[in-house]
């Protein structure tokens, strides 16, 4: 019999007892090499920690299972995982698409390094297709999405941005990173690629940093597993182990992230400080339907704007008890922080620029009752 439930898979896929002794936990195997029976006579393919480890194989496997993807890969973080793919599919005189609003550390990674390399980006606003299938080149080699977009949360058609990627001959590549597999499966609506800090909702916990790709297609899963040794930015043992704890309870997490963000999103927007409350789960947000359509839930990311401006929103990240001020997201805790000067401050100054007046929350699991009292003491 073959189980295909979310948290079922979440919980065993790539996690079989241990053969030797039972256990029923993935063990940590910290090792940098492997002892050989003769040269070249590997047990279970394994020779060298960078190439391969079994715990970390245990992650990548469980990821492509809640993916629904032919390979996964584990990197030192979501960045390493952006690079080793960019670098995989991308070279000089190649064009990708990004978003309009992409983060503040994927506009980077484009303007200050691939750009130098002769990769050539355009940031095009991708809640509108017909945009994108207009920037769209010869060259095109690649259509780079979020959605949820950090931080202005905005809704982007995966399937849309498929057609008009293969149409191309171009990669769809997805940050699922705010949706998490559990809200969002972008490789059954034809991406080719999904990426993940699995630092946040996947690990879940703020104790761990860490990246992951999967892929749709073997052949270019082999492709990056080469890149991915021969760059070498692999996720250890003990990273892997942590993540793969925490994607065991990604389900029922996730549940309660959505369930207190939407009493956040609906407290902030009656209160006359607050100018906008931007929440795909709120009926007036320009991608409620198109969310409600490809994601099973709308998430725990909430961004407002006070109307007081920006010494306003510096002052509500200061006020905070429950809400810690810092960056990252998705961890049991709720985060608030203060996007221009601090996730994106790589994007002041240019067309990504995010508004002065707004406040990012990653709302955690905590008490609802007490998260809202939190907020609202904060803005009063």
């Amino acid at each position: 019999m073959t189980f295909d439930g979310f948290e079922t898979l979440a919980i065993h896929a790539g996690q079989e007892a241990d053969t030797e002794t039972g256990a029923v936990v993935v063990p940590i195997y910290q090792t940098s090499t492997y002892a050989q029976d003769g040269v070249g006579g590997l047990r279970g393919g394994y020779e060298y920690s960078r190439t391969a480890n079994p715990t970390r194989k245990a992650l990548e496997e469980c990821l492509a299972a809640l993916e629904a993807g032919a390979r996964g890969l584990g990197f030192a973080s979501g960045m390493a995982a952006e690079d080793t793919l960019l670098r995989t599919v991308a070279g000089p005189g190649d064009h990708v698409i990004i978003p309009g609003d992409a983060y503040g550390g994927t506009f980077r990674l484009f303007s200050k390094v691939l750009e130098r390399w002769g990769v050539a980006w355009e940031a095009v606003p991708q809640t509108d297709p017909d945009a994108v299938r207009a920037a769209v080149r010869p060259e095109t080699v690649a259509i780079w999405t979020e959605t949820p977009t950090n931080p202005l949360l905005n809704i982007t058609d995966i399937e849309a941005l498929a057609g008009i990627a293969h149409d191309a001959g171009a990669l769809l590549v997805v940050d699922n990173t705010f949706a998490s597999p559990y809200l969002q499966r972008p490789l059954t609506l034809g991406a080719d690629v999904v990426v993940h800090s699995t630092t946040k909702y996947l690990g879940g916990h703020s104790d761990v940093v860490g990246g992951a790709l999967v892929v749709a297609d073997p052949e270019l899963g082999e492709r990056l597993a080469f890149h991915q040794n021969t760059m070498g930015a692999v996720a250890g043992p003990f990273d892997a182990w942590l993540t793969l704890r925490g994607v065991k309870t990604l389900g029922v997490r996730m549940d309660r992230h959505c369930a207190n963000a939407e009493r956040i999103a609906d407290a902030l927007r009656h209160h006359p400080g607050v100018s906008e409350v931007v929440y795909p789960g709120l009926a007036e947000h320009p991608g409620h339907k198109l969310a409600a359509r490809q994601m099973r839930g709308f998430g725990g990311m909430v961004s407002f704007r006070l109307r007081d401006g920006e010494k306003a929103a510096l002052r509500m990240c200061e006020r905070t008890q429950v809400f810690t001020l810092g960056e990252s997201l998705g961890g049991v805790e709720s985060l608030i922080e203060h996007p221009a000067r601090m996730t994106h401050a790589s994007t002041a100054g240019s067309p990504l620029e995010v508004p002065a007046d707004l406040v990012r929350l990653s709302v955690g699991i905590e008490s609802g009752d007490d998260l809202v009292a939190d907020l609202l003491a904060a803005l009063d």
